[in-house]
């Protein structure tokens, strides 16, 4: 319902000095119609041409400062409001690929009243 907003394709850019881009960065927003805590959120995986980037690479902001992934798992006091943008960063040395490219993105959310994870996908064409 919400996989429209987790890639805001306008805030792509790259990140660290211009002449040697370290990765690059984007908005997104929760793909959820309620907020959550960062440890609800089971995966977030970005991937560009349909290759997925590693885990180790990827941090998150809401807000509060960024947070690995794995430092997510445990973040019971963080909490990513809905309709509140974030910031996904992504180690990715030269920073985001020139041309057009497919950046996707799949968030796996445990909502505590659903048997099974709520899996939201979304792929953008986007381009610096």
């Amino acid at each position: 319902m919400f996989d429209q907003y987790t890639i805001d394709p306008a805030t792509l850019r790259n990140i660290g000095p211009d002449d040697a881009p370290t990765g690059f960065a984007f908005e997104s927003k929760l793909g959820y119609y309620r907020g959550l805590t960062l440890s609800m959120l089971e995966e977030l995986t970005v991937a560009i041409d349909g290759t997925e980037l590693p885990r180790e690479a990827v941090t998150f902001d809401e807000g509060k400062g960024p947070i690995t992934l794995d430092q997510m798992e445990t973040a019971y006091d963080r909490r990513w409001p809905f309709g509140q943008p974030a910031t996904i960063a992504v180690a990715y040395p030269g920073g985001f690929p020139k041309g057009e490219h497919r950046l996707s993105l799949r968030q796996r959310l445990r909502v505590s009243y659903m048997p099974f994870p709520s899996i939201r996908f979304t792929e953008k064409h986007v381009s610096l």
